[in-house]
Order: structure tokens, then C-alpha cells, then sequence
């Protein structure tokens, strides 16, 4: 079934711009603290074009669609600290699509450029900056409304947008696939190709989940190439019940869309929300610590908002048994590092060297 697999997936639009295979590497002093299972990680923060990140694999086949769309602009939302938004930014610029970011903060008044914020800027973004509540990613309602009122302005000024969801996760709008899934079918191929390679299969695989199509993809990807392996969506945001279900929706999306013979079933789908430490976005104390031993002990750059959580459930996990010692983890590092940056403030607050 592999190639059949490939082969619906090389029929759809694709621009191929990335750094590809990413590394694949065990953390070994990780594995011997914690004495076990040994532990990997997939580095999709070197997937190359400005810090990498998990979402530039998806937009490889995003722009592609929206350029075989016959678009001229991108109009997506998120954070103002959000990865995708500026990986969104770098992709349009390089296939000259124009950039419209809608950007949602607690705030009253924008935050100052700082981490991803910064590289908005830098790529020269069109930015519009809303208010949403703290602590949850802001709801597709909230954003598409808001998208709404601007568009007209946008066509009078001679743009034709492509309406993409956050993370190019739920296809709506204008993208009608689930085309971040299917680009995350291809990456736990690669990863199953390099395990194979050094002779290993993967128990488990563990990864920040945040809008959904990162997960849905690698389950996917995963149920067909290595059936015992189980996918844990770490959520950073919301309750396992109402997230599980974003992702088995996609999940089931890109079944159809590529017309598999495989039977789902909502169970697979695992998402824990034990590590959500108070809410999107919010810093703790747990996540800044597993951020710091990751960076000393591994050299490995994790970001508060997502990998850090991740990371902090998977150690967690461990302590707690849920893994066997003899069992292979991979940790899909889904970058986010200039996020990082923006939180200097509370992070060094919280290690106590914070200085007002």
C-alpha cells in the first residue's frame, strides 16, 4: 500500500522548497536519565527556510494549490506569536503571493515587535491585528469574521485570496483538502524510512498537537505504514474531547480525499490534555524547566508554547510508565523557536534572574 500511498499523493500540486530528509537523531543522554524507552527526535525545525517548523511542509502544497487557483494572495490567521503565520509570509514572498496576516492578542494595543512578530515585519507582511481571549487559540468564527469584513477591500485593490485555516489544518475556505495532513503523511514516511535504515520501529510517536492537521497526518501516515505505532497529540489549548475530534475530522478528510481503503475509527485518535499548563500561549514554571534541561542537556531548542509541553508530557509519560523500557520513541520536533524570544521576559522570570 506504500506506493499506492505516494503515488495519490505526487498527483496533487506541490512545490518542493524545503531542506528534506530532516534529521532523524537519538537523545541519548535523555534516554539514560530517564532510563528508558530510548528516545528520538524528528528535526522538523530544520526544514529550512526561516527557523523551520512544521508548517513549511504543509504550505509546499498549499501555495501550490492557491497558485493553481489562480490567487494572489494568502489570508490566513493565528497568534501574534504564531509560527505558521510567518512561515505563511516567507512561502508567499518567495512565489510573489502577497502575505495578509490576521493577528489575534489579548491586548488592547499591538505587542511590540518581538520573535515571530519581528519576522512579520521582516517579510513584509500585510498585518492586521484583532483581539481574542487569552490562554485558547483563537475559534475559526471568530477569525473568519473578521477575515470577512476585509475582503472586499483586498479585491478592490486588485488581490484575489486564497482563505487558508490556521495551521492549514480544517480544510475550509479555500482549501478544500486536507492538505496539511497529507503533508504530514509524507513526513512520518520519511521518518519510517529513516527508522528502517538504523534498523528500528517506532512505538510511539509523541508531538505538540495544536490545530490538528500535523497530527491527523502522522496517525494516517502511521496506521498504514506501522500499525502498532500510536500517535499522542500532546494539546496545547484545548480539552482532549473537543480536540480529538478536530483531528479525527481531518483525519477522516484526507481518507477521502486521497481515496484510501482503510477504516477509521475515532480511538485512534489519542490526545492528552494533562500538559496544557494553564492555556495557550501561557508560560509555567514545569514548561520553562523542560525547556532549559532539553537546551543544556541535548542541545535541542524548544519553544514554550508547543514542543516544550510536548516534551513535558513526554517525561511525564515516562515517570509515570506509560512506555516500556524496550519500547522506540520519536519525538517530532515541530519548531517554533522564535517564539521563544517573546517570552525572554517570563521565562527569565520564572528561572529567577528576571530583572524589572
Amino acid at each position: 500500500m506504500e506506493m499506492e500511498l505516494l503515488n495519490k499523493i505526487s498527483s496533487l500540486p506541490r512545490l518542493s522548497f524545503l531542506s528534506l530528509p530532516t534529521p532523524l537523531m537519538k537523545l541519548t543522554d535523555l534516554t539514560r536519565e530517564l532510563g528508558g524507552p530510548e528516545i528520538y527526535v524528528k528535526r522538523d525545525d530544520l526544514t529550512g527556510p526561516g527557523f523551520g517548523g512544521n508548517k513549511a511542509r504543509k504550505l509546499e502544497f498549499i501555495v501550490a494549490d492557491a497558485i493553481a487557483k489562480g490567487c494572489n494572495a494568502i489570508i490566513t490567521w493565528g497568534s501574534v506569536q504564531s509560527n505558521w503565520c510567518f512561515q505563511t509570509a516567507l512561502a508567499c514572498r518567495r512565489f510573489g503571493l502577497r502575505p495578509v496576516l490576521f493577528l489575534f492578542t489579548p491586548e488592547k494595543q499591538p505587542p511590540p515587535p518581538d520573535g515571530n512578530l519581528f519576522l512579520d515585519r521582516l517579510a513584509g507582511a500585510e498585518i492586521h491585528f484583532r483581539q481574542a481571549p487569552a490562554g485558547k487559540v483563537v475559534s475559526r468564527e471568530l477569525a473568519l469574521g473578521e477575515i470577512e469584513k476585509v475582503v472586499p477591500e483586498l479585491k478592490a485593490r486588485g488581490l484575489k485570496p486564497y482563505i487558508v485555516s490556521v495551521g492549514g489544518s480544517m480544510p475550509m475556505g479555500s482549501m478544500d483538502s486536507p492538505l496539511g495532513a497529507i503533508s504530514y503523511i509524507l513526513a512520518f514516511h520519511e521518518a519510517w524510512n529513516q527508522a528502517r535504515a538504523l534498523g528500528l520501529a517506532f512505538s510511539h510517536v509523541v508531538h505538540a498537537s495544536g490545530s490538528g492537521a500535523t497530527q491527523a497526518g502522522l496517525a494516517l501516515g502511521a496506521r498504514i505504514l506501522e500499525p502498532t505505532c500510536r500517535v499522542i497529540g500532546i494539546s496545547v489549548s484545548d480539552d482532549r474531547e473537543t480536540f480529538a475530534r478536530e483531528v479525527f475530522t481531518i483525519y477522516q478528510a484526507a481518507v477521502r480525499r486521497l481515496g484510501l481503503q482503510v477504516k477509521v475509527a475515532a480511538e485512534e485518535i489519542i490526545v492528552l490534555d494533562d500538559y496544557l499548563e494553564g492555556g495557550y500561549g501561557v508560560l509555567s514554571p514545569r514548561v520553562v524547566e523542560t525547556l532549559t534541561r532539553l537546551l543544556q542537556m541535548e542541545g535541542l531548542v524548544l519553544d514554550p508554547v508547543y514542543t516544550a509541553k510536548a516534551m513535558t508530557g513526554l517525561i511525564d509519560l515516562t515517570a509515570k510508565g506509560y512506555f516500556r523500557r524496550e519500547d522506540k520513541v520519536l519525538f517530532f520536533h515541530t519548531g517554533g523557536s522564535p517564539g521563544l524570544f517573546a517570552l525572554r521576559p517570563g521565562i527569565l522570570e520564572i528561572l529567577g534572574e528576571f530583572q524589572a
